[in-house]
């Protein structure tokens, strides 16, 4: 019996999730919510991602997808040459133990 109660339950839940119009606090009808990137003090290239991000999700994703990886890699380099500036040498290693 309890796993039959847990079942309706989660059928409840779920269906008051993605049924807006069962949702109590929303009203009797309930709108769509439009979620934008507010442009009004941006420029440059935050003002076209955040524009890109308005007109089409799809294109912010593929976008954001392909410049995660090369972002994480030109960091890496800086990294790498910043570090063998101030002397740490990360390709030879020494082991320290003996």
């Amino acid at each position: 019996m309890f796993k039959l109660w847990t079942k309706l339950t989660g059928v409840a839940a779920t269906a008051m999730l993605v049924i807006p119009e069962l949702v109590l606090a929303a009203g009797e009808k309930a709108s769509l919510l439009v979620i934008v990137a507010d442009t009004r003090k941006l420029s440059g290239w935050e003002a076209w991602f955040a524009n890109l991000y308005n007109e089409s999700h799809i294109y912010f994703t593929i976008v954001t997808v392909i410049a995660i990886p090369i972002i994480g890699v030109l960091l890496g380099l800086l990294a790498d040459l910043v570090m063998s500036r101030i002397g740490i040498d990360l390709k030879s290693r020494e082991l320290s133990e003996h």
